[in-house]
């Protein structure tokens, strides 16, 4: 029989609780700390042992509740029920609530007057008190489980008729994860771990990782011939981007997205990885002034940081591990141009010039770069732009005494798919835009609204960067040394071979053969590759290019006449799927505290 405000008001309530649908049984004492209790309301529907007006409840008052719309007693209520939530064939469809629960519910007449009820004490509370009860939405059956959006993407079904379905699929998605924090609690263990293996190209790499992992020191080891090293890039998610864009993690529990609890989490990340080069993005300015710097900066590294030029206030950081390398140089990139309405953006990019501790050459160099472009889908000229801006201060940075390129790194968030316009650019140095609509540049919608055509040029001479995405200055001395000679061999022909470089303006040039460290599919399955996964989409936008040595067997096709030696792939940690993380609940998760997953990399540098 129950105690409390539902034995002293009504009676007729107070019965031994079954579970007429062959669920658990009720609990034998009251519930502790934040356990949700699940009451299913079909029950009063069907059993006739109660009064007419108790039955119509099971009828008419069964409803969906989100996560936060709990509905707790300070009375202490009496021992509760706790029955697997699922609706039997017979039972009404569920009403909606009013989002506004607080001061629009009302609990029906059959609880006897307003005026009684108030007397109890009631209030909406989270996982604050003892005793509540909550009506669970029965789509997601485990933990394991994918939502209905992400299953259908992965069978390939493509269900026009689901736009209800998504509609309430946030709804779905707060009743799973409180089913899931309760199963976890309950066990006392953490679940949702999934292991990611590191993939080795070379045996010696393999030799030399577990002789690491053993505290030697690579300047000790008498193989002072080579030099290796690794490299990490990865998007932290800034708290104040999380927070803005709130819809996006609809599918985690709420205490999982407080940087208190995130932060300790990416730090461990971070020292479990050991990278010798971190390349951060979205790295809140606050964060980074008052816990970042400093915890990185006990771990070895020496850290630079650019943070965006708006208001927005995250950006860009390089850590290197003082151990292994001295800084030469550090080169923030500004995308923001006031006088460039082209360039309204405030997103930013970073480039380092490394030296190697322990190498034979003094002056052996390492160019790092790391960059967030900008998100919109539909902005292809601004991100190519900002693109270019990169690769420029990149040319000005790299070049040796002999006028090669030292080896070089990209590391970021380039909001673009592979294989889409940008990424080939990226990696094969040309791309003809001519008649190439803006949305399609990055490949983030498969059928992008409007078809507004890039300009010819995409940005402005009086940005000062070239086709060849070199500073105008140097691309200037460049073409008055080749035009002197010109003039000398062939003068007569000077005027047509200005005409020429006018017909080349669509397209676009770098001078750095680079190769992804990623291949983006599993070579097994043709599955993709993903970086990034939340409740809108799973998908690769994170990236390693490098600058490939001749022995590369991992570097593409055409990257083997790379400048000054360059970078042999040693291993890198394996990427998972979608449908592996969504066994997990999606990206953040209880142990991996951002939306995208860390990239890592170990090379080694080859010397021509």
């Amino acid at each position: 029989g129950g105690g409390g405000v539902a034995g002293a008001r009504w009676p007729e309530l107070a019965l031994p609780w079954a579970d007429p649908l062959g669920g658990r049984r009720g609990c034998a004492g009251p519930a502790a700390g934040p356990e949700v209790i699940f009451i299913n309301l079909c029950f009063f529907g069907r059993h006739s042992m109660l009064p007419r007006h108790v039955q119509r409840l099971g009828r008419d008052w069964i409803t969906h509740w989100n996560g936060s719309q709990i509905l707790t007693f300070n009375s202490p209520v009496s021992s509760c029920m706790r029955w697997a939530g699922h609706y039997p064939p017979w039972a009404s469809f569920p009403l909606p609530l009013s989002a506004d629960f607080s001061a629009n519910w009302r609990f029906p007449p059959f609880f006897g007057p307003w005026r009684q009820f108030q007397n109890s004490n009631w209030h909406l509370d989270n996982y604050t008190q003892s005793c509540c009860f909550h009506l669970p939405n029965p789509s997601m059956k485990s933990e394991g489980e994918e939502p209905l959006t992400k299953k259908r993407r992965l069978s390939g079904q493509d269900d026009a008729s689901a736009p209800e379905q998504e509609a309430n699929l946030s709804n779905q998605k707060e009743g799973s994860c409180l089913s899931v924090a309760q199963n976890e609690e309950k066990h006392g263990s953490k679940k949702g771990t999934i292991k990611r293996h590191w993939e080795y190209f070379c045996q010696q790499s393999k030799t030399m990782k577990i002789a690491k992992n053993k505290g030697s020191d690579q300047s000790s080891t008498g193989s002072e011939a080579t030099f290796d090293f690794t490299v990490m890039s990865y998007n932290i998610l800034s708290q104040n981007l999380l927070e803005d864009n709130s819809h996006l993690y609809k599918h985690c529990r709420q205490r999982l997205l407080f940087w208190t609890y995130r932060f300790p989490n990416i730090l461990q990340e971070i020292k479990e990885l050991d990278a010798d080069v971190l390349c951060l993005q979205e790295v809140q300015e606050d964060h980074y002034r008052t816990e970042i710097k400093s915890s990185l900066e006990s771990l070895g590294y020496h850290c630079e940081y650019k943070m965006r030029t708006g208001r927005k206030p995250d950006g860009c950081a390089i850590c290197f591990k003082t151990s292994k390398f001295s800084l030469i140089s550090s080169n923030p990139v500004e995308f923001f141009r006031r006088d460039i309405p082209l360039l309204d953006r405030d997103n930013v990019g970073l480039v380092l010039l490394l030296q190697p501790r322990f190498h034979c050459k003094a002056n052996a160099a390492i160019c790092i770069a790391n960059t967030h472009l900008l998100y919109n889908p539909r902005r292809g000229d601004i991100k190519l732009t900002q693109l270019a801006m990169l690769l420029a201060e990149i040319a000005s940075v790299a070049p040796q005494k002999d006028g090669s390129f030292c080896p070089i790194i990209i590391c970021g968030d380039f909001n673009s798919v592979p294989g889409s316009p940008l990424y080939k650019f990226i990696k094969e140095g040309k791309l003809n835009y001519e008649g190439l609509a803006i949305g399609k540049v990055s490949g983030q919608e498969q059928f992008p609204r409007g078809q507004r055509i890039l300009s010819i040029p995409i940005w402005p001479k009086k940005l000062g960067i070239s086709q060849n995405c070199v500073y105008e200055i140097k691309q200037q001395q460049k073409e008055g040394n080749a035009v002197e000679k010109l003039e000398a061999a062939k003068p007569d022909n000077t005027q047509e071979i200005v005409i020429a470089s006018k017909k080349l303006s669509s397209k676009l040039r770098h001078h750095f053969k680079l190769s992804s460290v990623y291949s983006h599919y599993f070579p097994e399955t043709g599955i993709p590759e993903v970086t990034t996964c939340h409740s809108r989409s799973a998908v690769t936008v994170d990236y390693i290019f490098y600058s490939a040595a001749n022995d590369d067997t991992i570097a593409q096709p055409g990257a083997e006449d790379s400048f000054c030696g360059g970078l042999k792939l040693l291993g890198r940690l394996a990427l998972l799927t979608e449908k592996d993380l969504w066994t997990v609940n999606g990206l953040p998760n209880e142990n991996n505290s951002s939306d995208h997953l860390p990239l890592l990399a170990e090379f080694r540098l080859i010397e021509r």
